[in-house]
């Protein structure tokens, strides 16, 4: 190991930056948004931002980190001292993300530890649905600060479970990701077995994958689409810059990121196949919504008691499907928390590994926020903000620093630098830069 962590290999890297794309924003987020936008639709225009501007500037934010060497903040400075603030506003963001997303974690632990009751729950959507709300005694509303006793242990186990996958930065994580990146491939899989082979599946496929043309002139379509990607990519929030600056110098940039980015893809394709297949067949269809917290914990509880006449079958794949959560978030979360070290590490000089006890230790404070009984509310109104509104306007900025006061060359010399099978050509990274900076500019203006 070099006085900098360094990744131990390559297959280490790219399972790491797999591990961090890929979490609960594939598991729910996406098949919420698709079902929002009329399930191909969606798809059709996701795939499209992702080819256009998601794979450009995945690989952008690791060429520039692998080159300065640092993380976000430090490297935005890199390009000039004026985007100092660019690398400070992902690096804010990401440290807001990461107080409630712990939350989350926890809720799915919490959900995995009491999947047990669906055994008893056969056929009553009502228990079933009411379940999450029993256990963290939340009221849906911006009133109430009790905290419910195993709702606080759980948030406990999920700071404690993301401490120790990074305790010792990039060496940790590599020996984390070789078991969590693939876990949830295998329980997805066994998910979407099952819910392919119920009667009515096919309904949901269907639904899925063809588009509805009538539906590409909603501006709220681009805007979702452009912030799934961002967001299920990890980029835009200060973790591929920390990434990318342990990332060796004789490291094809180019290839790993294509191979990051179609792996996020699949695996969302691969969660919406088990989303709209198990609602299909369960008589749901019409139930996924936008918000993934409703879907996974509203929604999705009643079809599991709903997938067979077995309790303790539907039970099992309660467990299965939380389980799965479980190894999504964990690589997400402590990916997070990471980018945020790196970056006040590099800035400060400070030691890595006591940047990261004190920002699980602020955040973690801060969490305690959203585990109230007015937590859920609180929560809904942060996330909106953040994985909207914040992410595009930050991917603005990128775009502009790359573009008007940077070499765009210089960025894609770093990208091909090893180059073999694929280069990235400067036609499609010039106009994805150019075209994202525009298209963000106008979801922004739009969005707000």
């Amino acid at each position: 190991m070099e006085k900098r962590g360094m990744w131990s290999s390559r297959l280490t890297f790219i399972l790491a930056a797999i591990g961090s794309a890929v979490g609960l924003g594939n598991a729910w987020r996406f098949p919420g948004l698709a079902a929002k936008h009329g399930g191909g639709t969606f798809l059709v225009v996701y795939l499209l931002a992702m080819l256009l501007m998601g794979i450009p500037l995945l690989m952008m934010e690791i060429a520039i980190a692998r080159k300065f060497r640092r993380g976000a903040i430090e490297s935005m400075r890199g390009i000039g001292k004026k985007w100092e603030p660019v690398g400070w506003a992902a690096t804010s963001n990401a440290f807001v993300i990461v107080c409630y997303y712990a939350v989350v974690f926890a809720w799915v632990i919490l959900m995995f530890i009491n999947s047990w009751q669906f055994a008893n729950m056969t056929g009553d959507n009502e228990a079933a649905s009411g379940l999450f709300l029993q256990l963290t005694q939340t009221t849906g509303a911006i009133e109430g600060t009790n905290i419910p006793g195993i709702v606080l242990v759980c948030l406990l186990i999920s700071w404690g479970l993301i401490f120790y996958c990074i305790r010792n930065g990039a060496s940790s994580v590599g020996k984390v990701v070789k078991f969590t990146v693939f876990a949830p491939v295998v329980l997805l899989l066994i998910m979407a077995v099952k819910g392919c082979t119920m009667p009515g599946a096919m309904e949901g496929i269907k639904m899925l994958f063809v588009p509805d043309i009538s539906a590409f002139s909603d501006p709220s379509l681009w805007v979702d689409a452009i912030g799934q990607v961002f967001y299920s990519l990890s980029i835009m929030m200060a973790i591929m810059f920390a990434y990318g600056s342990y990332v060796g110098n004789d490291a094809d940039i180019a290839a790993d990121a294509m191979i990051i980015a179609f792996s996020d893809m699949a695996v969302s394709v691969l969660s919406g196949i088990v989303m709209f297949s198990t609602m299909g067949g369960t008589g749901m269809l019409g139930e996924i919504t936008a918000s993934g917290i409703s879907t996974a914990f509203f929604v999705y509880p009643t079809a599991i008691v709903n997938l067979t006449g077995n309790g303790v079958v539907n039970a099992i794949f309660g467990a299965i499907f939380y389980l799965m959560l479980i190894t999504l978030a964990i690589d997400s979360a402590f990916s997070i928390v990471e980018g945020i070290s790196a970056a006040i590490a590099d800035k400060f000089h400070l030691k890595p590994k006591t940047v990261t006890i004190a920002v699980c230790a602020i955040c973690g404070i801060i969490s305690l926020v959203f585990i109230t009984e007015a937590g859920l509310a609180w929560l809904d109104i942060v996330d909106n903000w953040t994985n909207q509104i914040n992410l595009i306007l930050i991917g603005v900025l990128e775009c502009i620093a790359i573009g008007w006061t940077f070499s765009l060359r210089k960025v894609l010399g770093e990208v091909n630098k090893n180059a073999k099978r694929f280069k990235m050509p400067y036609w499609w990274f010039a106009s994805s830069i150019n075209l994202s900076r525009r298209c963000c500019s106008l979801v922004c203006s739009s969005g707000t």
